[in-house]
């Protein structure tokens, strides 16, 4: 396939993957031209590494060291790690010619198809997980657990208590979550007013 092709596609897909995936589910301005720069500028950076005589392994490896300085730099959400990959793989993709020429547009859709999956809000779309600060010390996780539970009203799947503050009467715990039907029904409801 020939690069103007390649370069196209590569557009295509990361059009796709931002305006039609990302942006209208997460709405974080921010983040829609991270993932644009990051993937134009890995296109480039390995359409220039491919013409080069410096290896690819070594431009690659060094674009990786600012991959996750960036990714480290800022706590971010793993959708958006996910979406972050999506573009980084997207613009490899568009950068380097293989053979067959169908392969790399494939790859794209495939990536595309793969996030468009995974972050459906059909799949899995009742379940949660957030940090909560419960109002009580509770020094063991079944404790936890049943504050949790008696709290959010749905099925609760895992409680892992990071901290228990005895001077503050607090404790810090992860929640793995399913909504119950009334908030299913309200968050459904809420995005379907925003999008």
């Amino acid at each position: 396939m020939s690069l103007p092709l390649l370069f196209a596609a590569d557009l295509v897909a990361i059009t796709v993957l931002v305006g039609g995936l990302y942006f209208p589910r997460h709405r974080r301005r921010e983040m829609v031209l991270a993932l644009l720069v990051i993937n134009i500028g890995v296109l480039a950076l390995t359409q220039a590494l491919s013409s080069a005589e410096v290896g690819a392994g070594l431009g690659l490896g060094l674009f990786g060291v600012l991959s996750i300085i960036r990714l480290r730099s800022n706590e971010m959400p793993q959708h958006d790690v996910a979406y972050y990959f999506a573009a980084l793989a997207l613009g490899l993709l568009g950068g380097f010619p293989v053979d067959p020429g169908w392969l790399s547009p494939a790859l794209m859709a495939a990536v595309v198809a793969a996030v468009f999956i995974g972050d459906h809000r059909r799949l899995l779309g009742s379940y949660r997980q957030q940090l909560m600060t419960l109002d009580r010390a509770h020094p063991t996780e079944a404790g936890a657990r049943a504050h949790v539970e008696a709290l959010l009203g749905g099925t609760v799947h895992r409680v892992v208590v990071r901290k228990v503050d005895l001077v503050n009467d607090t404790t810090l715990v992860d929640v793995a979550f399913q909504e119950a039907d009334q908030d299913q029904a309200y968050h459904r409801a809420e995005f379907e007013v925003s999008a």
